[in-house]
């Protein structure tokens, strides 16, 4: 499982020109699901980014995490985030998930996200969606529960 997490000031999701996904302050969460991805891989991320040391203290220093900070966040499926173009120009995309398996495990890590208290938007899965943001930092952190970067 991968995450591209981006500290926000605001972030939110549009389908059909209708937002159906909005925060102020926190993480903008896009989200990718392997073949081989477990539960346990969902655990791993949403504990991870949950406990991300990134906003900034009294002392203006990234020591505190999105509890500390009661912020929010927006969780954004996407399956590209597994797109290899190690050979030719087309991306491929053999190791992301089958859809099904993709929105079982997309939907469990936003459950387990809400399970610590915050407040979790989302997009809609499978859809084209218009995600607008306004980077803090900018702080942008890339994450994958095989821990390969």
């Amino acid at each position: 499982m991968r995450a591209v997490i981006q500290r926000v000031a605001q972030a939110s999701v549009e389908v059909e020109g209708r937002v159906v996904g909005e925060i102020r302050e926190g993480f903008l969460v896009l989200l990718g699901v392997s073949r081989d991805d477990t539960r346990d891989d969902a655990d791993y991320l949403a504990e991870k980014i949950i406990n991300l040391r990134v906003f900034a203290d009294e002392q203006g220093k990234m020591n505190l995490s999105l509890t500390d900070t009661a912020g929010a966040m927006l969780v954004v499926s996407q399956f590209t985030l597994y797109g290899d173009v190690r050979r030719g120009r087309r991306p491929s995309y053999t190791d992301a998930a089958e859809p099904e398996k993709a929105n079982e495990l997309y939907e469990y890590f936003v459950e387990r996200a809400r399970g610590y208290g915050l407040a979790v938007e989302t997009g809609i899965f499978q859809a084209m969606m218009k995600v607008r943001l306004t980077n803090d930092g900018p702080v942008t952190i890339l994450l994958d529960s095989r821990k390969l970067f």
